[in-house]
């Protein structure tokens, strides 16, 4: 006799669906508040586009992360070094787009806004 092999029990969710049905309400809800918030809350790196392209000069990212908070644009999460975070973002859009960047770097530590949107 040959032995028989356990198999999964099937279920209505998993037959087809990768997740059961209350998790596919939580992804559902979720990506529809995502939707909605990016109009009102700004990332770092356009918060910073943003603040360059208003006060036309430019900046380190230190004075960068003050400016957004003041106005508004955009505040840490809690993170230790919003600074480096914010210049490795900028460092590497340039990086990756070159003459398409809405930055450009102008002296050591400094950035400005290329108006490129």
């Amino acid at each position: 006799m040959t032995a028989k092999t356990k198999t999964a029990k099937q279920t209505p969710w998993n037959k087809g669906h990768k997740t059961p049905p209350a998790a596919q309400g939580k992804t559902a809800k979720k990506a529809a508040s995502s939707k909605a918030s990016p109009a009102t809350k700004l990332s770092a790196i356009a918060a910073a586009a943003r603040v360059l392209t208003e006060t036309g000069r430019a900046m380190t990212c230190p004075e960068l992360i003050e400016a957004m908070a003041a106005k508004r644009y955009w505040t840490s999460p809690g993170g230790k070094t919003p600074g480096s975070t914010l210049y490795a973002s900028i460092y590497q859009e340039i990086k990756s787009k070159g003459k398409e960047s809405r930055f450009r770097k102008t002296e050591r530590g400094k950035f400005a806004a290329t108006g490129v949107a």
